[in-house]
Protein backbone atom coordinates (compact mmCIF):
# COMPACT_ATOMS: atom_id res chain seq x y z
CA UNK A 1 0.00 0.00 0.00
CA UNK A 2 2.46 2.44 1.14
CA UNK A 3 5.11 2.06 -2.37
CA UNK A 4 1.65 3.10 -4.07
CA UNK A 5 0.60 5.87 -2.41
CA UNK A 6 3.61 7.90 -1.35
CA UNK A 7 5.02 8.83 -4.85
CA UNK A 8 5.34 12.24 -3.73
CA UNK A 9 6.45 12.19 -0.23
CA UNK A 10 6.42 10.64 2.64
CA UNK A 11 3.99 13.00 4.20
CA UNK A 12 1.39 12.02 1.23
CA UNK A 13 1.10 8.35 3.05
CA UNK A 14 1.12 9.99 6.13
CA UNK A 15 -2.24 12.55 5.21
CA UNK A 16 -4.20 9.48 3.31
CA UNK A 17 -4.01 7.25 6.27
CA UNK A 18 -4.47 9.82 8.83
CA UNK A 19 -7.51 11.15 7.04
CA UNK A 20 -9.32 8.04 7.47
CA UNK A 21 -12.70 7.30 9.95
CA UNK A 22 -10.33 6.30 13.02
CA UNK A 23 -9.58 6.64 16.62
CA UNK A 24 -7.31 9.73 17.69
CA UNK A 25 -4.89 7.37 19.30
CA UNK A 26 -4.53 5.41 16.28
CA UNK A 27 -4.53 8.69 14.38
CA UNK A 28 -1.55 9.31 16.42
CA UNK A 29 0.00 6.13 15.99
CA UNK A 30 -0.27 6.41 11.88
CA UNK A 31 1.38 9.80 12.36
CA UNK A 32 4.16 8.76 14.86
CA UNK A 33 4.88 5.97 12.31
CA UNK A 34 5.09 8.16 9.07
CA UNK A 35 7.54 10.99 10.83
CA UNK A 36 9.53 8.28 12.37
CA UNK A 37 9.78 6.60 8.76
CA UNK A 38 10.61 10.22 7.59
CA UNK A 39 13.05 10.67 10.24
CA UNK A 40 14.88 7.54 9.81
CA UNK A 41 15.40 8.01 6.14
CA UNK A 42 16.90 11.37 6.75
CA UNK A 43 19.11 10.24 9.21
CA UNK A 44 20.61 7.06 7.56
CA UNK A 45 21.82 9.99 4.53
CA UNK A 46 24.53 12.45 5.86
CA UNK A 47 23.63 16.78 5.26
CA UNK A 48 25.81 16.65 2.10
CA UNK A 49 24.34 13.68 0.62
CA UNK A 50 20.63 15.15 1.36
CA UNK A 51 21.38 18.72 0.65
CA UNK A 52 23.17 17.58 -3.13
CA UNK A 53 20.23 15.61 -4.08
CA UNK A 54 17.76 18.23 -2.84
CA UNK A 55 19.58 20.66 -5.17
CA UNK A 56 19.34 18.40 -7.74
CA UNK A 57 15.34 18.38 -7.73
CA UNK A 58 14.95 15.51 -5.35
CA UNK A 59 11.52 15.99 -4.10
CA UNK A 60 11.56 13.06 -1.24
CA UNK A 61 14.96 14.30 -0.53
CA UNK A 62 13.19 18.09 -0.06
CA UNK A 63 10.75 16.33 2.08
CA UNK A 64 13.05 14.49 4.20
CA UNK A 65 15.82 17.76 4.90
CA UNK A 66 12.51 19.58 5.39
CA UNK A 67 11.46 16.85 8.04
CA UNK A 68 14.86 17.22 9.74
CA UNK A 69 15.30 20.61 9.94
CA UNK A 70 11.07 20.53 11.89
CA UNK A 71 12.19 17.71 13.72
CA UNK A 72 15.78 17.08 14.25
CA UNK A 73 18.80 16.03 14.47
CA UNK A 74 19.90 19.68 15.25
CA UNK A 75 23.38 19.69 13.91
CA UNK A 76 22.35 17.84 10.72
CA UNK A 77 19.45 20.24 10.20
CA UNK A 78 21.55 23.22 10.54
CA UNK A 79 24.57 21.76 8.04
CA UNK A 80 21.91 21.61 5.44
CA UNK A 81 21.28 24.88 5.77
CA UNK A 82 24.44 26.24 5.75
CA UNK A 83 24.78 23.88 2.65
CA UNK A 84 21.22 25.20 0.71
CA UNK A 85 21.84 28.63 1.79
CA UNK A 86 23.97 29.91 -1.64
CA UNK A 87 21.30 28.30 -3.85
CA UNK A 88 18.26 30.08 -1.69
CA UNK A 89 16.37 33.31 -2.26
CA UNK A 90 15.58 33.09 -6.39
CA UNK A 91 11.63 33.19 -5.43
CA UNK A 92 9.18 34.91 -4.85
CA UNK A 93 7.58 34.42 -1.41
CA UNK A 94 3.84 35.10 -1.31
CA UNK A 95 2.10 35.13 1.98
CA UNK A 96 -1.57 34.57 2.34
CA UNK A 97 -3.97 35.27 4.94
CA UNK A 98 -7.77 35.89 5.31
CA UNK A 99 -10.46 35.32 7.80
CA UNK A 100 -11.72 31.30 7.95
CA UNK A 101 -14.22 30.85 5.45
CA UNK A 102 -12.23 32.79 2.59
CA UNK A 103 -11.47 29.92 0.80
CA UNK A 104 -7.47 30.17 1.06
CA UNK A 105 -7.15 26.72 0.20
CA UNK A 106 -9.01 26.32 -3.01
CA UNK A 107 -7.69 29.52 -4.25
CA UNK A 108 -4.19 28.44 -3.65
CA UNK A 109 -5.35 25.49 -5.72
CA UNK A 110 -6.90 27.56 -8.24
CA UNK A 111 -4.22 29.99 -8.31
CA UNK A 112 -1.46 27.09 -8.22
CA UNK A 113 -2.51 25.90 -11.38
CA UNK A 114 -2.51 29.10 -12.97
CA UNK A 115 1.14 29.41 -12.12
CA UNK A 116 2.19 25.98 -13.13
CA UNK A 117 0.39 26.76 -16.55
CA UNK A 118 2.73 29.92 -16.89
CA UNK A 119 5.71 27.91 -16.42
CA UNK A 120 6.49 28.51 -12.78
CA UNK A 121 7.72 25.82 -10.20
CA UNK A 122 5.14 26.11 -7.03
CA UNK A 123 5.69 25.22 -3.40
CA UNK A 124 3.07 25.27 -1.03
CA UNK A 125 3.86 25.64 2.39
CA UNK A 126 0.16 25.46 4.20
CA UNK A 127 0.04 25.85 7.73
CA UNK A 128 -2.73 23.66 9.49
CA UNK A 129 -4.02 24.05 12.48
CA UNK A 130 -3.12 21.69 15.41
CA UNK A 131 -4.78 19.45 17.81
CA UNK A 132 -4.44 20.45 21.11
CA UNK A 133 -4.11 16.82 22.03
CA UNK A 134 -1.92 14.76 19.08
CA UNK A 135 -0.43 18.30 18.50
CA UNK A 136 -1.04 17.46 14.41
CA UNK A 137 -2.25 18.69 12.05
CA UNK A 138 -6.19 18.75 11.23
CA UNK A 139 -7.55 20.65 8.49
CA UNK A 140 -5.91 18.27 6.12
CA UNK A 141 -4.98 21.33 3.72
CA UNK A 142 -3.31 19.27 1.43
CA UNK A 143 -7.01 17.35 0.56
CA UNK A 144 -8.21 20.70 -0.33
CA UNK A 145 -5.87 21.21 -2.90
CA UNK A 146 -6.85 18.60 -4.97
CA UNK A 147 -5.27 19.27 -8.78
CA UNK A 148 -2.24 20.88 -7.11
CA UNK A 149 -1.15 18.13 -5.02
CA UNK A 150 -1.44 15.41 -7.84
CA UNK A 151 0.42 17.73 -10.18
CA UNK A 152 4.08 16.45 -9.80
CA UNK A 153 5.62 20.16 -10.54
CA UNK A 154 3.70 21.47 -7.41
CA UNK A 155 5.28 20.78 -3.97
CA UNK A 156 2.90 20.55 -0.79
CA UNK A 157 3.73 20.58 2.67
CA UNK A 158 1.15 20.79 4.97
CA UNK A 159 2.96 21.34 8.91
CA UNK A 160 1.09 21.90 11.92
CA UNK A 161 1.25 24.93 13.44
CA UNK A 162 1.57 23.14 17.30
CA UNK A 163 1.21 26.82 19.67
CA UNK A 164 3.09 28.97 17.57
CA UNK A 165 1.87 32.19 17.60
CA UNK A 166 0.09 33.66 13.91
CA UNK A 167 -0.14 29.91 12.78
CA UNK A 168 3.39 30.17 11.26
CA UNK A 169 5.03 26.52 11.61
CA UNK A 170 8.60 27.30 13.65
CA UNK A 171 10.63 26.06 11.13
CA UNK A 172 8.66 28.21 8.13
CA UNK A 173 11.30 30.14 7.50
CA UNK A 174 13.86 27.43 6.87
CA UNK A 175 11.22 25.24 4.51
CA UNK A 176 11.42 28.39 2.41
CA UNK A 177 15.00 28.10 1.90
CA UNK A 178 15.07 24.46 1.32
CA UNK A 179 12.49 24.96 -1.41
CA UNK A 180 14.43 27.71 -3.46
CA UNK A 181 17.12 25.37 -2.98
CA UNK A 182 15.41 22.46 -4.51
CA UNK A 183 14.13 24.92 -7.60
CA UNK A 184 10.92 26.21 -6.75
CA UNK A 185 11.19 30.05 -7.87
CA UNK A 186 7.28 30.31 -6.41
CA UNK A 187 6.55 29.85 -2.63
CA UNK A 188 3.28 30.20 -1.30
CA UNK A 189 2.65 30.25 2.84
CA UNK A 190 -0.69 29.78 3.69
CA UNK A 191 -1.63 30.79 7.43
CA UNK A 192 -4.47 30.21 9.71
CA UNK A 193 -6.99 32.70 9.83
CA UNK A 194 -6.14 36.25 10.55
CA UNK A 195 -4.72 36.56 13.79
CA UNK A 196 -2.75 38.80 16.76
CA UNK A 197 0.36 37.76 14.47
CA UNK A 198 0.20 37.61 10.93
CA UNK A 199 2.53 40.12 11.13
CA UNK A 200 5.12 36.96 11.46
CA UNK A 201 3.84 35.85 7.59
CA UNK A 202 5.01 39.23 6.70
CA UNK A 203 8.09 39.27 8.09
CA UNK A 204 8.78 36.54 6.07
CA UNK A 205 7.42 36.79 2.42
CA UNK A 206 8.31 39.60 -0.09
CA UNK A 207 4.12 39.95 -1.31
CA UNK A 208 1.63 39.76 1.69
CA UNK A 209 -1.99 39.22 0.36
CA UNK A 210 -4.87 39.61 2.29
CA UNK A 211 -8.10 37.27 0.88
CA UNK A 212 -11.72 38.93 1.95
CA UNK A 213 -15.09 37.71 1.17
CA UNK A 214 -17.85 40.20 0.07
CA UNK A 215 -21.68 40.17 1.06
CA UNK A 216 -21.27 38.47 4.76
CA UNK A 217 -21.92 41.79 6.58
CA UNK A 218 -19.73 44.11 8.02
CA UNK A 219 -16.93 43.99 5.52
CA UNK A 220 -14.57 45.24 7.96
CA UNK A 221 -15.65 43.05 10.78
CA UNK A 222 -12.80 40.95 12.52
CA UNK A 223 -10.09 42.69 10.31
CA UNK A 224 -7.95 44.63 12.33
CA UNK A 225 -6.40 47.67 10.61
CA UNK A 226 -3.14 46.83 10.96
CA UNK A 227 -3.26 43.66 8.89
CA UNK A 228 -5.24 45.69 6.10
CA UNK A 229 -2.19 48.58 6.52
CA UNK A 230 0.48 45.36 5.79
CA UNK A 231 -1.01 43.88 2.41
CA UNK A 232 0.26 44.76 -0.75
CA UNK A 233 -2.93 43.34 -2.32
CA UNK A 234 -6.72 42.62 -0.93
CA UNK A 235 -8.75 40.23 -2.72
CA UNK A 236 -12.10 39.19 -3.17
CA UNK A 237 -12.72 35.28 -3.22
CA UNK A 238 -16.09 34.28 -4.62
CA UNK A 239 -16.71 36.85 -6.87
CA UNK A 240 -19.45 34.33 -8.94
CA UNK A 241 -22.81 33.65 -9.28
CA UNK A 242 -25.56 35.77 -7.41
CA UNK A 243 -22.29 36.75 -5.27
CA UNK A 244 -21.04 39.13 -8.29
CA UNK A 245 -22.51 42.35 -7.64
CA UNK A 246 -21.77 41.84 -4.13
CA UNK A 247 -18.01 41.08 -5.04
CA UNK A 248 -17.33 44.38 -7.25
CA UNK A 249 -19.43 46.86 -3.73
CA UNK A 250 -17.34 45.33 -1.73
CA UNK A 251 -14.25 46.00 -4.13
CA UNK A 252 -15.09 49.40 -3.94
CA UNK A 253 -15.45 49.70 -0.19
CA UNK A 254 -12.24 48.03 0.25
CA UNK A 255 -10.65 50.71 -2.13
CA UNK A 256 -12.06 53.31 -0.32
CA UNK A 257 -11.23 52.39 3.24
CA UNK A 258 -7.68 51.60 2.02
CA UNK A 259 -7.25 55.20 0.82
CA UNK A 260 -7.82 56.17 3.76
CA UNK A 261 -4.87 54.94 5.36
CA UNK A 262 -1.41 56.75 5.90
CA UNK A 263 1.27 56.32 2.72
CA UNK A 264 3.11 53.67 2.73
CA UNK A 265 6.95 54.43 2.60
CA UNK A 266 7.88 51.92 -0.46
CA UNK A 267 5.09 54.30 -2.17
CA UNK A 268 3.06 51.34 -3.66
CA UNK A 269 -0.91 51.42 -3.27
CA UNK A 270 -1.99 47.86 -2.64
CA UNK A 271 -5.36 47.19 -5.58
CA UNK A 272 -8.22 45.24 -4.56
CA UNK A 273 -9.01 42.45 -6.86
CA UNK A 274 -12.03 39.85 -7.54
CA UNK A 275 -11.33 36.75 -7.80
CA UNK A 276 -13.50 33.18 -8.93
CA UNK A 277 -11.77 30.02 -8.38
CA UNK A 278 -15.02 28.39 -9.19
CA UNK A 279 -15.15 29.99 -12.62
CA UNK A 280 -11.35 30.59 -12.65
CA UNK A 281 -11.98 33.97 -13.62
CA UNK A 282 -8.97 37.06 -12.11
CA UNK A 283 -5.94 34.96 -11.45
CA UNK A 284 -4.44 36.28 -14.13
CA UNK A 285 -4.91 39.95 -12.67
CA UNK A 286 -3.13 38.44 -9.27
CA UNK A 287 -0.79 36.89 -11.16
CA UNK A 288 0.03 40.47 -12.93
CA UNK A 289 -0.13 42.15 -9.97
CA UNK A 290 2.43 39.85 -8.17
CA UNK A 291 4.82 40.29 -11.11
CA UNK A 292 4.37 44.06 -11.45
CA UNK A 293 4.63 44.76 -6.94
CA UNK A 294 8.15 42.80 -7.70
CA UNK A 295 9.28 44.77 -10.50
CA UNK A 296 8.11 48.08 -8.59
CA UNK A 297 10.30 46.73 -5.06
CA UNK A 298 13.30 45.01 -7.35
CA UNK A 299 13.93 48.57 -9.73
CA UNK A 300 13.60 50.55 -5.88
CA UNK A 301 16.09 48.05 -3.95
CA UNK A 302 13.32 47.66 -1.95
CA UNK A 303 12.92 44.12 -2.40
CA UNK A 304 16.65 43.58 -1.88
CA UNK A 305 15.83 45.70 1.72
CA UNK A 306 13.02 43.47 2.76
CA UNK A 307 15.09 40.43 2.40
CA UNK A 308 17.69 41.75 4.72
CA UNK A 309 14.89 42.33 7.06
CA UNK A 310 13.89 38.72 6.63
CA UNK A 311 16.94 37.44 7.68
CA UNK A 312 17.04 39.78 10.51
CA UNK A 313 13.88 38.83 11.71
CA UNK A 314 14.71 34.68 11.33
CA UNK A 315 17.91 35.71 13.30
CA UNK A 316 15.68 37.39 16.56
CA UNK A 317 13.07 34.43 16.35
CA UNK A 318 16.03 31.58 16.23
CA UNK A 319 17.09 33.60 18.98
CA UNK A 320 14.10 33.96 21.07
CA UNK A 321 13.17 30.33 20.15
CA UNK A 322 16.00 29.03 21.52
CA UNK A 323 16.29 31.09 25.16
CA UNK A 324 12.40 29.53 25.43
CA UNK A 325 13.86 26.20 24.74
CA UNK A 326 16.85 26.60 27.13
CA UNK A 327 14.52 27.64 29.47
CA UNK A 328 12.36 24.60 29.90
CA UNK A 329 14.80 22.30 29.45
CA UNK A 330 16.70 23.87 32.48
CA UNK A 331 16.87 21.61 35.49
CA UNK A 332 16.86 24.23 38.27
CA UNK A 333 14.14 26.09 36.76
CA UNK A 334 11.77 23.24 36.43
CA UNK A 335 12.18 22.06 39.70
CA UNK A 336 10.27 24.74 40.61
CA UNK A 337 7.91 25.26 37.72
CA UNK A 338 5.29 22.84 39.28
CA UNK A 339 5.47 24.99 42.63
CA UNK A 340 5.37 28.07 41.17
CA UNK A 341 1.82 26.83 38.58
CA UNK A 342 0.17 25.58 41.79
CA UNK A 343 0.82 28.84 43.99
CA UNK A 344 -0.19 30.97 40.68
CA UNK A 345 -3.55 29.26 40.36
CA UNK A 346 -4.16 29.12 44.43
CA UNK A 347 -3.68 32.86 44.18
CA UNK A 348 -0.88 32.86 46.86
CA UNK A 349 1.31 34.29 44.01
CA UNK A 350 0.83 36.31 41.65
CA UNK A 351 2.03 35.39 37.72
CA UNK A 352 4.41 38.41 37.58
CA UNK A 353 6.05 37.48 40.67
CA UNK A 354 6.35 33.68 39.47
CA UNK A 355 7.90 34.43 36.32
CA UNK A 356 10.45 36.86 38.03
CA UNK A 357 11.43 34.29 40.17
CA UNK A 358 11.75 31.76 37.59
CA UNK A 359 13.84 33.67 35.33
CA UNK A 360 15.88 34.36 38.13
CA UNK A 361 16.58 31.04 39.13
CA UNK A 362 17.53 30.71 35.12
CA UNK A 363 19.72 33.37 35.28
Amino acid sequence: MMSATYHLSPITYYLITYLRPMSDSAKKDSADKAIALIRSQAQNRDAHTLAHELMSGNRAALAQAITCVESGPEAMASEIIRLCMPASGRSVRMGITGVPGVGKSTFIDTFGMALLEAGRKVAVLAVDPSSPISKGSILGDKTRMERLAADSRAFIRPSPSSETLGGVARKTRETILLCEAAGYDTILVETVGVGQSETAVHSMTDFFVLLMLAGAGDQLQGIKRGIMEMCDAMIITKADGNNTSHASRAKAEYASALHLFPARDDGWFPPVLTTSALEGKGLDDVMNIMNEFVQWMQQRGLLEERRKQQNLSWLHETVRAGIIDRFYHNASVMEHVRKMEAEVASGALSPFQAATELLSIYN
